[in-house]
């Protein structure tokens, strides 16, 4: 299994991707709400986020990183205060993020998918 369908099965089933059907930008953004359950799903799986990127009506409008926090990419806390700033700043944002899922995550996916295959 790769990161994006690990992602995709997931992190980011039974959620609306706002950015559906764009040719230009393959990368997934999500409404306030849905981009909460995508962190609390990364957070259970121990998934890195490297970058979140806010939009406001199609246009960027902040990108937070691991490193602006001095945290680990794994660390929820960087990321949640992130998420909290900008939907503090400004509500009705649509949120997109850069993640790691680790090889051993990969492995073990791929290790119960062959398990239900048998």
């Amino acid at each position: 299994m790769e990161q994006t369908e690990f992602l995709e099965k997931n992190i980011f089933t039974d959620l609306k991707n706002l950015n559906e059907g764009s040719e230009i930008d393959a990368v997934p953004y999500f409404s306030e709400d849905d981009f909460e359950i995508v962190l609390q799903r990364v957070e259970h799986f121990g998934i890195g986020v490297y970058t979140i990127e806010s939009r406001l009506n199609g246009e960027v409008s902040e990108v937070a990183a691991h490193e602006d926090f001095k945290k680990k990419a794994t660390d929820p806390k960087w990321y949640k205060k992130a998420f909290l700033t900008f939907k503090s700043r400004q509500p009705g944002l649509s949120y997109s993020a850069t993640y790691k899922v680790s090889n051993k995550l990969l492995a073990k996916q791929n290790t119960i998918g062959d398990e239900e295959l048998s």
